[in-house]
């Protein structure tokens, strides 16, 4: 009997080896549908084309409509119907203009605050991806000093730990001279955690990935919503030495770089890539092939949909 169970988690173990070793494949998209009603049409075309590729799943990075158009609870609902209609899993973190741009007059000049809790009410009531297959995932909110992130997740595949973390543009919604900044401040406290924590996860994966809206490396700058952020994941990341991915919408342009500098602020944080993915007039996709046997681990195909 001994012997019989020592043979079992030797044969598990090789399993699960085996499944860390397998090359496998997600898809990174973000800031569409964006000019309404006109975009449906074609953010359907996405859908389709993602479905036929059956990628092991999928993330929208934010943005699920422009910062010009209604911010109501009735097009939240109409997103989640496109959003269940994938066939693999699908992830989302939450974008500035689905709530810090909305006291805007074209988007209906709601209070912000209002409409982060109604996203966070409306899009993370559980604790699971979208889509016709569904993965489980891990919130922050489980944290009951962090209860209100339920939009921070975090979930493993292949060996590799993947996580969301709730950064916007708009600065962060960091507002300048005697705003009151309470939403920033606290949620900025629950990022830092978060990053800790993902990071932790991660010590036994071969590598990490994080998928944000915010383009915290606006124009080659970091902007002062992000500056402590920034600071932090560059610590955590030259000690963590494994890949680390950062996915990014915002800025609707496709960037692949290495933006991070070591203390020196000449030599590269070689070990830490930032894609940024398509958006707004151009509706395309990214496939990042994640490969166990490559010294690069993650690599990058533009999948055209239009």
């Amino acid at each position: 009997m001994k012997f019989l169970s020592s043979l079992i988690f030797c044969i598990l173990l090789g399993a699960e080896a085996t499944a860390q070793s397998k090359k496998f494949n997600f898809i990174a998209f973000g800031d569409m549908p964006y000019k309404l009603p006109e975009d449906y049409g074609r953010f359907e075309g996405v859908i389709k084309k993602i479905n036929q590729e059956k990628p092991v799943f999928s993330v929208h990075v934010g943005d699920i409509k422009s910062g010009s158009t209604p911010c109501s609870t009735e097009y939240f609902y109409k997103i989640i119907q496109y959003f269940e209609s994938f066939e693999q899993p699908l992830i989302y973190t939450p974008g500035d203009n689905e709530w810090t741009d909305c006291h805007r007059k074209g988007a209906g000049e709601y209070d912000a605050n209002e409409r982060l809790r109604e996203l966070r009410k409306v899009f993370f009531a559980k604790k699971e991806s979208f889509g016709k297959k569904k993965i489980k995932l891990v919130s922050q909110s489980e944290n009951p000093a962090f209860a209100n992130y339920v939009e921070n997740n975090a979930w493993e595949y292949g060996g590799i730990q993947f996580a969301t973390i709730h950064l916007v543009g708009s600065n962060n919604n960091l507002k300048a001279g005697n705003a009151d900044n309470t939403e920033f401040n606290e949620r900025e406290r629950a990022n830092e955690a978060w990053l800790e924590e993902v990071f932790a996860k991660a010590s036994n994966k071969k590598g990490l990935v994080f998928f944000t809206q915010a383009d915290m490396f606006y124009h080659g700058a970091v902007p002062t919503g992000f500056t402590q952020i920034v600071e932090k994941l560059s610590a955590l990341t030259r000690a963590y030495g494994k890949p680390v991915l950062w996915i990014n919408g915002d800025s609707h342009r496709l960037i692949i770089e290495k933006p991070l500098l070591m203390p020196d602020k000449k030599s590269t944080l070689l070990n830490f890539t930032r894609l940024q993915v398509f958006g707004e007039a151009d509706m395309e996709t990214v496939r990042v092939i994640v490969d166990p046997k490559s010294s690069q681990l993650f690599l990058f195909e533009q999948l055209m949909v239009d």
